[in-house]
């Protein structure tokens, strides 16, 4: 009003003019202070991409990438021994491969093969998806005597989600009991069809023992390989996969990777996930150092800033700024992510609590406000009730540090963490998790926390035994990872109450009943007879009726004819009277003479293998 407004053109809703709003406000004797809002600048995106497709006619052949998959203790570490000519499964704890090796195989006829050899325990089942993506060929090992197993069909559903064509090997042809062809017929249900049943999988009979028929397999790797036409460009920016990862005390953190395209030389600056390095060094599986891997190389790299995981992709970049740029772009974007993923956790908290207290509300809507007060008093009193349970509730906690020597092996046994599901007995809760040697700082974490360090094929300093000694930190080391998760079992189980059991030592049955007057006391009294073992005074009683547990406590007396005495053995006559008076007692009656052991309660948990 008193305005140039037409006021009946304005509906609700309606925008104001810049001009009618100043005009408004002038009128009303105030001042505008006139703001802009401020937009969020869009970061540009930093990140470093693999390179477009490259141009056939640079492209040259290159040899296969092949991984070796199965279940555990299926021959595959033997196999690929006899195939490196070294001994790699006497090395490995307990037999079984606990990281995947690349190995690079030269055969006779002067082709070459890189074979990775990838675990097949149950815990491992992260690490053979990773083998399966960055491979051209999956060789199947699979024993003749022992047939299809769990971690075969995880195996064969690795290779069909990467889409990699498979080669069987069935193993241990030279054992009396083995049965290639049930093999063959067992894998048929799995879409595994070998070529004598009309399908497209080669299958080769082989002792990887003795060393049988093993040229025969990689012939059909090679055959397959050549039907495949693998090629790669080996010029411009590298690119890979990070195969394995793990921290030396000398050297710093090491990488294993497979070279898919370029030629990696030294002084080559990568990146992989938030890490970057500078080729100080490049080493192959044997130890020895090389000037340049091309494309499906193994090859071990020495000068990363930062340890990166497993499974990242290593690309070659222009500088060192351009590669802290991709890293500083990388650590940002997770944040965002990680910001989204908290403002999504705490909306959802909120809704939660809104809902509940609009419960509360209308449970309260029809009240008087003395039972509204009575109502809240009462709340009160129960969380008051509540409160020192859930302190003692806090002791039946199981804190652990976690060390590995290599990525992957720490991957493994988080991922087994992973199915811990018995909370309800006792929370396991991971404090910290790494790369490398145990070390001053962890110990005081597990101090601080009260909680226990497991190493997995990592070492302990003595400066440090000695100081976790003192401190009363317990430090556990294992090189095979089943014991580790059976140890961190008995751990939790140790945190656990211990359950009472009863243990009969007699039964006697009522044969008659009576009452003695003492003093001026009229005691119930069962005459009884011994029926099996032996009834002894000092141990604890039940009586039963109707196969019900009526009494459970301790006898007053127990007399055989009129004597006191401490034990009546089978076929003897008892009289006796228990500790509560109340208790009648009825002929056909049974009283069990018992003792209790405390048992320790076993968790629940079970990981699976």
């Amino acid at each position: 009003m008193n305005t140039a407004v037409d006021l009946d053109s304005l509906k609700e809703g309606s925008r104001l003019d810049e001009i009618w709003i100043k005009e408004v406000i002038k009128k009303a004797g105030m001042k505008l202070k006139w703001n802009k809002l401020k937009q969020d600048k869009v970061k540009e995106n930093k990140d470093a991409v693999r390179r477009p497709q490259a141009d056939p006619a640079l492209s040259t052949p290159r040899f296969p990438v092949v991984t070796i998959m199965g279940h555990v203790d299926h021959g595959k570490t033997t196999l690929l021994d006899k195939l490196r000519k070294t001994q790699v499964a006497a090395m490995e704890a307990g037999g079984i491969t606990q990281h995947i090796g690349a190995f690079l195989v030269s055969l006779p006829s002067g082709e070459k093969i890189t074979f990775l050899d990838t675990p097949g325990h149950a815990a491992f089942s992260a690490m053979r998806a990773r083998g399966a993506q960055v491979t051209d060929i999956v060789v199947l090992v699979v024993a003749a005597d022992d047939g299809v197993m769990k971690q075969t069909m995880e195996s064969i559903q690795h290779a069909k989600d990467a889409q990699v064509p498979i080669v069987l090997a069935i193993n241990k042809c030279d054992k009396a009991e083995a049965d290639p062809e049930r093999v063959k017929n067992e894998l048929l249900a799995y879409d595994v069809v070998c070529e004598d049943y009309g399908g497209e999988v080669q299958a080769v009979h082989i002792s990887a023992l003795k060393g049988d028929n093993l040229m025969a397999l990689a012939e059909a790797v090679i055959a397959l390989a050549e039907i495949l036409e693998l090629k790669a460009d080996p010029t411009g920016l590298v690119e890979g996969t990070v195969i394995e990862s793990s921290t030396d005390k000398g050297k710093g953190p090491i990488t294993t990777a497979i070279i898919q395209r370029g030629t990696l030389r030294k002084g080559s600056i990568l990146v992989a996930g938030k890490s970057w390095a500078k080729v100080r060094l490049m080493f192959d599986e044997n130890g020895k150092t090389i000037s340049e891997a091309g494309p499906s190389m193994p090859v071990g790299i020495i000068g990363w800033r930062d340890l990166p995981s497993a499974g990242d992709e290593i690309l070659e970049v222009e500088s060192e700024s351009r590669a802290r740029e991709i890293v500083e772009w990388r650590k940002y974007e997770q944040g965002q992510e990680r910001s989204k993923e908290d403002l999504k956790i705490i909306e959802e908290k909120r809704k939660e609590h809104q809902e509940a207290y609009q419960k509360d509300r209308e449970k309260l809507s029809n009240l008087s406000w003395k039972q509204r007060a009575l109502v809240k008093h009462r709340e009160w009193k129960k969380q008051q009730l509540l409160q020192p349970e859930g302190k003692g509730g806090e002791s039946n906690v199981l804190p652990v540090i976690i060390k590995g020597d290599v990525d992957g092996s720490v991957e493994a046994i988080l991922d087994i963490m992973d199915t811990y599901d018995a909370s309800h007995e006792c929370e396991l809760e991971l404090v910290h998790f790494g790369v490398g040697d145990i070390s001053e700082n962890d110990v005081s974490l597990a101090e601080t926390f009260h909680g226990l360090i497991y190493g997995f094929n990592v070492n302990v300093g003595k400066v440090i035994q000695q100081s976790a000694t003192k401190r009363g930190v317990k430090i556990k080391l294992h090189k095979i990872i089943y014991r580790l998760v059976e140890d961190l079992q008995e751990e939790i189980s140790s945190k656990l109450p211990c359950s009472v059991d009863e243990y009969p030592i007699g039964e006697a049955s009522v044969l008659a009943t009576f009452s003695v007057t003492e003093g001026k006391k009229k005691l119930p009294v069962a005459g009884c007879r011994v029926q099996k073992g032996q009834l002894e005074k000092q141990k604890k009683f039940k009586l039963l009726r109707n196969g019900h547990v009526i009494w459970k406590g301790s006898l007053t007396s127990l007399k055989h004819h009129k004597d006191d005495v401490a034990v009546i053995r089978t076929g003897m006559d008892c009289g006796l009277s228990l500790d509560e008076e109340n208790i009648e007692f009825k002929i056909g009656d049974e009283i069990i003479c018992y003792e209790e052991k405390k048992v320790v309660t076993k968790t629940s948990w079970n990981p699976g293998f």
